[in-house]
């Protein structure tokens, strides 16, 4: 009996070590990996971070499903990133209001000192819970543009006119903002046109969520995927993989230099400091 007893308790130890040990046995196989690369600094600029709206995952005509949303590292990682650049961050979603976080990417085993850093931030916590509204917003004005992702902009980046005119009226603005976007959030690309009508991504190297990583997370029931989205826009997708591609990351610079996509929501940080070196070496 005393043998079954400590048996036991080995085992529950054993798994609570496991769990407890969880959240670094996943960043050291890919998930949300650090930064190491040069920074920069643009003091007086401004960055503005979009997000979706939408904060049911269903199929589409569905209402009913689980919460989902931003993924937080997607909007918490750009936004610290500029910011500690001395930047200023307006952040936006397209219906305005409070933006809906998906609740399992702020959980333990995946939140991100970044997200941590956001939970105890009333000032970012105040810009997410009022939203600006896109259309009241003269994208034109900003030095970045930056696109958060998450299960919830497969549902309203895509299909938002509005949002597609606004980022093709800041493209051809004098400012010429980098304009950037995670996983998910390139799909507010896909039907952006340039002065001729044509879609303005079309041959340009870019890279959003796999097809392979949506497969693999079995979460299918999206109206819109960015990797079969963004090829069928024109755009000339690379992607990296890993044995899952949740754990793989890859940023892309197009050749002009004008946009900054990253794979996933391991690609936040990476993607945002990239938009910034862009932006910083065009000044040089």
């Amino acid at each position: 009996m005393k043998k079954l007893f400590y048996g036991l308790v080995g085992l529950v130890v054993l798994v609570g070590t496991f769990i407890l040990a969880l959240p670094t046995i996943l960043h050291k196989a890919g998930l949300h990996p650090e930064y190491h690369g040069p920074t920069f600094e643009l003091p007086g600029k401004r960055a503005l971070i979009i997000t979706t709206s939408h904060g049911v995952l269903a199929a589409p005509g569905e209402t009913e499903g689980p919460a989902t949303g931003v993924a937080a590292s997607e909007m918490t990682h750009p936004y610290y990133t500029f910011i500690e650049g001395g930047m200023s961050v307006d952040v936006a979603s397209i219906k305005g209001g409070e933006i809906p976080i998906a609740p399992d990417s702020l959980g333990r085993i995946v939140r991100t000192p970044h997200d941590e850093r956001f939970l105890n931030d009333s000032i970012f916590k105040a810009k997410a819970e009022k939203s600006i509204k896109i259309e009241d917003i003269d994208f034109s004005e900003y030095d970045l543009i930056f696109l958060a992702g998450g299960w919830g902009a497969a549902y309203d980046l895509g299909y938002s006119d509005l949002l597609a005119k606004k980022i093709s009226n800041a493209y051809y603005a004098d400012r010429k903002p980098v304009i950037g976007g995670v996983c998910h959030g390139v799909l507010g690309l896909i039907n952006v046109k340039d002065r001729d009508g044509n879609l303005l991504i079309a041959g340009r190297r870019m890279t959003g969520v796999s097809d392979k990583q949506i497969k693999e997370l079995n979460i299918e029931v999206t109206p819109q995927h960015p990797e079969t989205e963004l090829r069928k826009a024109g755009a000339l997708y690379e992607s990296q993989t890993a044995f899952r591609d949740l754990f793989a990351t890859h940023v892309v610079v197009d050749d002009e230099k004008r946009f900054v996509t990253g794979q996933n929501q391991n690609s936040g940080l990476e993607t945002a400091h990239k938009m910034m070196q862009v932006a910083t070496e065009r000044e040089q």
